[in-house]
Parts: C-alpha cells; structure tokens; sequence
C-alpha cells in the first residue's frame, strides 16, 4: 500500500531497516485485544481514506447532487427489496422462523402492491424490516467473532463476519436468477447509495476522532453488538460512543 511504502522508506532512510522493523513489532505486541493486526488494519484503513477522498466520496455526492431524494429513495428500497431473499434464508437457518415469515411477508407486498420494491409498504403496514446476514447466523451457531479485520473497501469487520460476507452471496436465491453483470451493478448502485447515506456520519466520526481507526473499531463494533442483539449493545448512534483517541 502507498502509505505503508511511504513509512518503510522513511525508516530505511531515518533509522534503518532493523529499526523499523523493531518499530512494526512494537506496534504488533502492543495491539489493542481483540485486533492483533491492528497495524496492518490501520495501513488498510489509511488506503480505503484515501480511494474514498478520491472516488467513493466525490461519486456519492455527486449521486446526491444529481439524482433527486425520492428516487434516491425508491433504488434504495428496490436494493433493499432484493436483500429480503438473504434475510429469509438466515432467518430459517437461525430457527428465526416468525422472522422468517415476517421476512416473507414484506418480500411479497413489496415485490407486488410496492411495484419491484420502489414503494416500502409493508413498512407502511407494520411489517418492520428483520435482520439476517451468514456472520449472524454463524454466531448463533456458536462462532466466536475472531480478530478484528479492515476489509479493503468494504470496511471494518472480523473473521467471522468477513466469513458470511462472502457466503451471503451464494445464500441469497436471487443472485442465480439475475445477470452477472446485473449483480455487479446491484453492487456498485448499493456501495454508492450507502456511501451517500453515511457522507455526513463519516465526515463527523472523522473530525471529531482523535483516533479515527479506534474511534471507528469502536463504533462498528458496538452497531454490530446490537445487530446480535448481545446485551448491553448499544445500537449505532454514533453521538453516545465515546471516543477511545481521547483516552
């Protein structure tokens, strides 16, 4: 990664080899618990900032600027319409069933009386959205969650999750009925509606963070505590999380 070469560089010519690698061990020994390669994840981070300065953000605002909110809104709930497949299968293999059902349920109205999922009424009828993803369900089957990884691109996670991150496209029943090319583009319009829904989040989480990665680690973690409904959770407002820099 360029930043990481930019560090190793300034090593070689500051302190020498030896010294910069006794510097990364350093960083590895004294690594938060729960994120043994918190070095790595913070050099992973530092290029996911700066792809997201260049092209994530600029692309998402553009999208805003561009596209008017009641559009905006009806891709995001076709997006979301499409996931609701995902959520059944986890739900069934969590023993979720009445979620199940619910899941089932919202699937239907949408698709049907919502148009494809451009109108959310099942929202509108009470049906309340339900959770489901792999991760979710590999912890309900009794997974510990494994170290805390930064993903390239798509963000903080742990080995777990990283784990059903890539299962949840085999368990979702649509992604063999629509087109490769068709899910790549699901993908690219939903990492651009996400990316445009959290500009204001992120850009408050990162001027406000004296420590951004751990100020990050530490919100994602407690969203995804209340996403496994742990005790104690709680859930993802990012005004009541403190932040870990300032400690």
């Amino acid at each position: 990664m360029f930043q990481a070469s930019i560090r190793v560089l300034v090593c070689l010519g500051a302190l020498s080899l030896g010294a910069c690698a006794s510097r990364n061990a350093d960083l590895q020994a004294s690594a938060t618990p729960g994120d043994p390669w918190e070095a790595t994840n913070r050099d992973v981070l530092d290029a996911n900032l700066a792809v997201d300065d260049a092209v994530l953000k600029p692309v998402a605002q553009g999208y805003r600027a561009v596209v008017p909110e009641p559009i905006r809104t009806g891709v995001r709930n076709v997006l979301d319409n499409i996931q609701e497949p995902r959520i059944f299968v986890n739900n069934v293999l969590q023993g979720r069933f009445l979620d199940a059902g619910h899941t089932t349920m919202r699937f239907f109205f949408n698709s049907t009386v919502g148009l494809g999922g451009i109108f959310d009424v099942a929202t509108d009828f009470g049906i309340a959205r339900r959770t489901g993803d792999f991760g979710q369900t590999l912890y309900s089957w009794g997974l510990d969650d494994g170290p805390f990884v930064m993903l390239p691109l798509a963000g903080p996670s742990n080995v777990r999750d990283t784990v059903g991150l890539v299962a949840d496209g085999f368990t979702n029943p649509l992604t063999y009925l629509i087109p490769f090319e068709g899910n790549v583009a699901r993908a690219v319009v939903g990492g651009v509606d996400l990316r445009e829904q959290n500009i204001e989040n992120l850009d408050a989480l990162r001027s406000g963070s004296l420590d951004f990665y751990a100020r990050l680690r530490s919100v994602w973690q407690q969203r995804r505590d209340a996403e496994l409904g742990r005790s104690g959770a709680v859930g993802d407002r990012l005004d009541v999380l403190e932040d870990p820099g300032a400690k």
